[in-house]
Parts: structure tokens; C-alpha cells; sequence
């Protein structure tokens, strides 16, 4: 790898953090302040001159993560020198496609030629960046596409500027200001600053980077950009509250917490400070989130909207160094190498691991992460807004069990009608599992509302979306209550029986008066879900279904064997006696918009409620590895008793 000297900028003397007034408000004299102080020097954003030497200091071709990880980012930028700049194409009503593109690319190029100092890499940036510079905008209507495309210009912007001519720089500083920056002020582009999702993490991030991009030229547009960022972005990471748990699954964690990773990076970088923000309840405690939702198969517990596959995160990298926890990266260097090993020429300039460059600011050696201790612990619940919890026997058993289960609303910030619903891992494989999201754009072209959480939605005739389509409980054939909400009333991490029972009857209402599940861990590795309904209209039916990709190999009586590979689990019906399994076919779409779900069938049995309005539904998964199963002899108690 040619390596090339730069020189080392005087590290510029910080005030101490600004003081607050009485509502906590940040005072925008005193950012105007700390912004004049700034030097006019680049590289800010994130990192300055001083980090990008250090970061090229740390490479040694001794094959160790960061040096995988900065020859991978070289080679992506090679591979962008021949392809053509993006163009102004929307896909529906987002531009966001596009805006991620460029945002992967000016990440690449400009690492590259921090990493190389070789101007080929600036040729092509200032390429992209002229080229989305003469858009006609951004898309403001669809502000995530703004934020991402500011931050891919303010990025190439600020990390190439000295090997980027005046005209040039001219012409980006115009395009990041009007099409980006100043939009929030001068238009009515700005219902997304006081957001509570991820919208407010990724377009605070955008707008802030731009601003502190150019606040050479444009002090007091950085200025009331960083405030308003600083007063508004608490207003989403309130999600962490009270232990690092997000509302909208580990899908849209890694997208808006790396945001807010982001954000505070900048602010610390560029004005010495984040302003208490990383002092945020929760915040110092969601470094571990995505390993606790993370079974031992590698595939999360994806509720609300998001897939089960997990991706490298750079943001991992500054919670486990900024909290000094390196086993928050459990099994990341391996996703890391992973990611780079499946990497072709294909994936150069799609969008895809678009903040994977980042990382290498932040990494420590690989041996410092091999030999931390783990202290996450094995079983947890986040007391969040969207309460989970999870369970599992080992961190370190490739045979281990996990277990999630998922309370909370369907209404909640792209919330499904899961809840309730669980997902299983036992011997390295996810046997339970949870479909994910159905595709936006494909909703939005047929003219469906998929953004409603009213009763009445289209939202809910997804079959991803409702509670059909997930290892939750139907009655009737009936969907659940939209604006129920269901709270985990009993954790236990006691070694002997670990157990989550969720209260579920506000999600149920009208259909039964009460219902609660309880799922357990026994210490033979096995799992119990255990259903217990009272109040159930006499021949209402039940439906127990649980979702898998794997193949039924035999059935006999109440058992149920169920193989992957060379992998076996049972089910087995406890209670109530005389049930039987059935099949329930989820690879073909349900209606029109539905998508296939190729690979995947329900498991499922019914219970026809009686006079007495009272059911008790007992199942319990045994693992093929399990040495001493209980499953078929299991004597079931009240989830009162657990």
C-alpha cells in the first residue's frame, strides 16, 4: 500500500463545554463562539489531519482487521474510477437510493486518499460531487435523501478540499448550503426536526455535517444548524431509555444510531464537545444492544420493519472504544472480513456497508478484542417504550439456545402486529423465525397506505404486518388491536428457570379478557412458551403458529421433528392434550402485494375454547444437541407460579 506523509496540524485549545441556561437549552452565543474558533483547516469532520496519520501509522499488512479493512476500502475506490456518476432518479417518491450511493462513494474515495494521498481518488470524487451539485435538488420532500446526500458532499467536500480546486470548491460549498443546509430555515422542508424516529439521528447528522463543513464561509448558518441539532436530536435518542433498547428493531438501530454516532463524532471533532448528548439515558448501554438481539445462528430478533441478517457496524467501534467495552464486538471482526470476502465488483458504488469506511477511525487491535471478557449479560429486557426480552444459555456454546420474545404495540414506530411474538436459535440455527419487513416502494406504488397504524389500515392486510404472518397467537382468524399495548409484567434471570411473561390482553381486546405468554429457559437447554386465556367466547378458536425454514422430518402424536442440515428440534404439544400440528403454507403470497416468502412454512395447531372460557397452551422445544430432554414429560405449572 503506498503510504504518503501529511503533516500534522497543532491540535486547536477547546473551552470547556458551554454552559446551559435554565431549560436546558444550549445559548447560540456562545456556539457562535466556539465556531470563530475553529481553525480554517481540513480534514474536521470526524476526524483531523492527526487521526488520519495515526490511522495510517496503525497499518502494517499484518493482515489485522484495519489493514483487511483499508486495502478493501483502496480496492472499492479503484473500482469506482470507471463508474458513471449517479443521476437525479427517484424511485417512487425517494431519492434515497441515489443519495446513499453517493454518500458510499465519497466515503470510499476520500478514505482512500487519506490512506494514499494519490489525487486519482479526488479526480473522481469531484467528479460525483459537481455532478450531484447540478441536481435540481435533492428531494427535500423525502428528507432522509437530502440528509444522506449532504453528508456524502459535506464528507468529500471537507476530506479532499485541499487537492479540490477553488471552482470546485465553490461550487460544492453552493450546492451543500442551498440544496441542504439552509432548507430547514428558509423552507418548509423541516417537520423532521423535531422527529422521535430515526428521521431526526439522520437528517440532525446531515445538516450538521454540512454546516460544519463549510462554517469557514457560513459561521452563523453553522451556528443555528448545531443548535438546532442540539436541541431537537434528544428528542429520538429518548428511544435508549433506560438501557439502549430501540423501538424499531435492530434493523433501524444500525441505521439511525450510527446517524447519532456520527453526530456526536462531529461535534467532538470540529467544536470539542458533544454537548452531554452521549450523556443521554440508555445511550451509554446501547453499544451491547445488537449483540443481546443477536442469536447464536448470527440472525437477530427483527422485530418491527427489518430483516434478520446482520451486517458489520462502524458505529460498534466507537461505543466499544468511547465506553471501553471491546466485547460489544463480539464476532464483529469476523463480519467485518466476512462482508470484504463477498465483495465483488458489483457492490462498488451501490449503497451498500456505505459507513464501513468509517470503522477504521475508531478500531483498537484485534488482539485487545480476542481476549476481552464478556460481561453482556445472558439474559435481559430493555423497560423500554417496545419492551423485549431475551434469554439465552451461553455466549460462547455454538449449541446454545436463545430466545427472544417481543411485547409492546403494533402502533409503535414501524411496528408490526407481533406482538408476542418470539424467535427461537438452538445448535447454531434459527428455527423460529420473523419475516421482516414487506418491500415500501412496492406498497406505495400500488397506492396503499402503509403508514397508518389505524385499525382500518392497509398497513395490516400485509400479511409481514400482521399477526398471521408471525409466532404470535390468532383468535378467530382476527387481527390484533392496533393501538393495544403489552407489557412484560415478569422477568426472571434466575439460573434455574430464566422466563419473560408479557401481558397481552390490551392487543387482544375484545377477543378474550385476559391472555398472557410466558416463555422459559430450562436448564436442559430446551425452551417453554406457555399461552395462558381466560375469557375466551366458547367455540372461538386459537391458532399457536410458529414460523420456520426448516423441513418436518416426522411427526408422532403431540411431537413434531423438524430438521435444517444435520440439525434437529421437536416440538411438542404439553397442553392442551389431543391437539395436532398442522402445516400452514407461508412461501405464497396471501393477496397481490404480498411477497413469497421462499423457503418458509408455519407450524401450527388450534384449540377450540369451551364453556369454561378457559385455555392453556403449552409447548415445548427441544434441541436435537439436548443430552437430557424433558420435553414430552414436562409437567407445566400456572404462569402465576413461574
Amino acid at each position: 500500500m503506498q503510504r504518503i506523509l501529511f503533516p500534522v496540524f497543532i491540535a486547536l485549545v477547546i473551552p470547556p463545554v458551554i454552559a446551559q441556561d435554565g431549560s436546558g437549552a444550549v445559548k447560540l452565543d456562545d456556539l457562535r463562539t466556539r465556531i470563530a474558533a475553529v481553525p480554517n483547516t481540513h480534514p474536521r469532520l470526524i476526524a483531523d489531519a492527526a487521526q488520519f496519520d495515526a490511522v495510517r501509522a496503525s497499518l502494517d499488512d499484518s493482515g489485522s482487521t484495519r489493514d483487511v479493512l483499508a486495502n478493501a476500502v483502496i480496492r472499492h475506490a479503484d473500482l469506482l474510477a470507471d463508474v458513471p456518476p449517479i443521476e437525479r432518479e427517484l424511485e417512487g417518491r425517494r431519492l434515497l437510493g441515489q443519495s446513499r450511493r453517493c454518500l458510499e462513494r465519497m466515503l470510499n474515495l476520500a478514505m482512500a486518499y487519506q490512506l494514499t494521498g494519490d489525487v486519482r481518488y479526488v479526480r473522481r470524487g469531484e467528479q460525483e460531487m459537481l455532478a450531484v451539485a447540478g441536481f435540481i435538488d435533492w428531494n427535500p420532500s423525502h428528507y432522509l435523501d437530502v440528509a444522506e446526500m449532504t453528508l456524502g458532499m459535506a464528507i468529500g467536500y471537507d476530506w479532499m478540499f485541499d487537492a479540490l480546486d477553488e471552482a470546485s470548491r465553490r461550487t460544492i460549498r453552493g450546492a451543500i448550503k442551498n440544496k441542504g443546509v439552509a432548507l430547514p430555515f428558509t423552507t418548509k422542508h423541516n417537520k423532521w426536526v423535531r422527529a422521535t424516529n430515526n428521521w431526526g439521528q439522520v437528517c440532525h447528522c446531515g445538516m450538521t455535517a454540512g454546516a460544519l463543513a463549510i462554517l469557514d464561509d457560513e459561521p452563523e448558518l453553522a451556528a443555528k444548524t448545531v443548535l438546532n441539532a442540539i436541541e431537537n436530536v434528544p428528542r429520538s435518542m429518548k428511544a435508549f431509555a433506560p438501557h439502549g433498547s430501540y423501538p424499531e428493531g435492530p434493523g433501524y438501530w444500525a441505521y439511525g444510531t450510527s446517524f447519532n454516532v456520527m453526530l456526536l463524532a462531529m461535534l467532538d471533532a470540529v467544536l470539542g464537545s458533544d454537548f452531554e448528548l452521549s450523556q443521554m439515558a440508555g445511550f451509554d448501554e446501547t453499544g451491547q444492544y445488537l449483540s443481546l438481539v443477536t442469536g447464536p445462528s448470527g440472525a437477530t430478533f427483527n422485530y418491527a420493519d427489518g430483516g434478520a441478517g446482520r451486517k458489520p457496524q462502524s458505529a460498534l467501534y466507537w461505543f466499544a472504544r468511547r465506553y471501553h467495552r471491546p466485547d460489544w464486538l463480539l464476532g464483529e471482526q469476523a463480519r467485518v472480513k466476512a462482508t470484504i470476502d463477498n465483495f465483488d465488483s458489483h457492490d462498488a458504488g451501490s449503497g451498500r456497508n456505505r459507513l464501513l469506511p468509517l470503522a477504521l477511525l475508531w478500531m483498537d487491535d484485534d488482539q485487545a478484542l480476542e481476549e476481552a471478557e464478556i460481561r453482556m449479560p445472558l439474559h435481559w429486557q430493555s423497560e423500554s417504550s417496545t419492551p423485549i426480552a431475551v434469554h439465552r444459555s451461553s455466549w460462547t456454546d455454538p449449541q446454545s439456545t436463545f430466545v427472544g420474545l417481543k411485547a409492546g404495540s403494533p402502533s409503535a414506530p414501524h411496528g408490526q402486529m407481533d406482538t408476542g411474538s418470539f424467535v427461537l436459535d438452538a445448535d447454531g440455527v434459527r428455527w423460529a423465525l420473523d419475516l421482516g419487513a414487506e418491500g415500501y416502494h412496492g406498497i406505495e406504488s400500488r397506492g396503499m397506505n402503509l403508514w397508518s397504524a389505524a385499525q382500518d389500515s392497509d398497513r395490516w392486510t400485509i400479511f409481514r404486518q400482521s399477526n398471521l404472518g408471525h409466532n404470535t397467537l390468532v383468535i378467530d382468524g382476527k387481527l390484533q388491536v392496533a393501538k393495544g399495548h403489552a407489557e412484560i409484567t415478569d422477568f426472571s434471570s434466575e439460573p434455574d428457570f430464566p422466563h419473560s411473561i408479557v401481558h397481552l390482553s390490551a392487543v387482544y381486546k375484545g377477543q378474550a379478557h385476559s391472555v398472557r405468554r410466558g416463555v422459559g429457559l430450562l436448564p436442559s437447554r430446551e425452551v417453554v412458551i406457555q399461552d395462558e386465556l381466560d375469557g375466551v367466547m366458547p367455540s372461538s378458536r386459537v391458532r399457536w403458529g410458529m414460523i420456520t425454514p426448516s423441513r418436518v422430518e416426522s411427526q408422532s402424536g403431540p411431537t413434531l421433528r423438524l430438521t435444517q442440515g444435520d440439525q434437529r428440534l421437536s416440538l411438542t404439544i404439553v397442553e392442551p392434550g389431543g391437539a395436532t400440528w398442522s402445516i400452514v403454507n407461508t412461501e405464497r403470497p396471501r393477496q397481490p402485494w404480498d411477497s413469497p416468502n421462499p423457503g418458509t412454512q408455519m407450524v401450527a395447531y388450534e384449540v377450540e375454547a369451551s364453556d369454561k372460557s378457559k385455555l392453556r397452551l403449552v409447548v415445548v422445544a427441544t434441541p436435537g444437541s439436548c443430552d437430557a430432554p424433558v420435553g414430552e414429560r414436562f409437567k407445566p405449572v400456572s404462569l402465576d407460579d413461574w
